[in-house]
């Protein structure tokens, strides 16, 4: 995509943006849906300026909010990355580490991670380690099939000939495998960044006293359309930025590999 196209879908996408919004706007101002049941994006707006400075009516200011949901979802799907990438990788070259993971896991992976939220609750309790888990299981599944599935794809041709030229497997799958792996890890990455986003907003709104999915769990409790598209729109944006930011990391790394 050359320049000037590029352009060109930027200011189509900030239209499109603005034709919503304004779309919207007529909706609630015309009171083609009731204001009790859909807030105005002005409502939103000076809801989010009033939740910059001030707590109520929910206990938090909404920085405290964001905060907290950016920590846990950062802490989890570090541990999910950590221990999920390895894991796919060796489970897509070495047979052993294939035939002594995989069954486990395949009985792990069909369960949705909401469903360990009561259990983790028993675990845990309502704090930061329950919600830990609950996003490091759901970030966990797509971060070992993207890896195993990158090592599979490897080309067989790469492999012969390092075998034709010696290499030991622990050789050819460091030196080979690995990077022949990678982009569809940094794919993996935006999927289990998702899944970890999506968890961690399910386990605040229904075991937590703070973040953005205790914020929209208040705003139905107080009957509050506005309180409850504010959650949702932070959780839009806050989830689009750590999208942005992965996106730039991955490049940087996919530039460095390719010097």
């Amino acid at each position: 995509m050359n320049g000037n196209s590029s352009r060109t879908l930027k200011i189509i996408s900030v239209i499109s943006v603005l034709v919503f919004i304004v779309i919207w706007q007529l909706i609630v101002d015309l009171k083609v849906v009731p204001n009790t049941l859909l807030a105005s994006p002005t409502q939103i707006f000076q809801l989010f300026v009033y939740k910059l400075k001030f707590a109520d009516p929910d206990g938090a200011v909404l920085g405290w909010h964001i905060l907290t949901s950016l920590k846990e979802a950062v802490l989890g799907y570090a541990l999910a990355l950590l221990i999920g990438i390895p894991i796919g990788l060796l489970m897509g070259w070495f047979v052993v580490a294939e035939g002594f993971i995989r069954p486990v896991f395949e009985m792990i992976r069909p369960i949705p991670p909401v469903a360990w939220i009561p259990l983790a609750i028993f675990w845990f309790g309502i704090g930061l380690s329950g919600k830990l888990f609950i996003i490091f299981v759901s970030g966990l599944v797509p971060a070992v099939i993207n890896s195993f599935v990158g090592v599979r794809m490897t080309n067989p041709t790469f492999i012969r000939m390092a075998r034709t030229y010696g290499a030991t497997d622990w050789e050819i799958f460091k030196d080979i495998c690995v990077p022949s792996a990678l982009p569809m890890v940094f794919g993996g990455l935006q999927v289990a960044l998702a899944a970890a986003w999506t968890a961690l907003v399910a386990a605040e709104m229904i075991a937590s006293d703070t973040g953005l999915g205790f914020l929209i769990t208040m705003g139905q409790r107080l009957l509050s359309p506005s309180m409850i598209l504010l959650g949702m729109v932070m959780i839009g944006l806050t989830g689009y930025l750590i999208g942005v930011v992965i996106d730039i990391i991955e490049r940087r790394l996919e530039a460095g590999l390719r010097r």
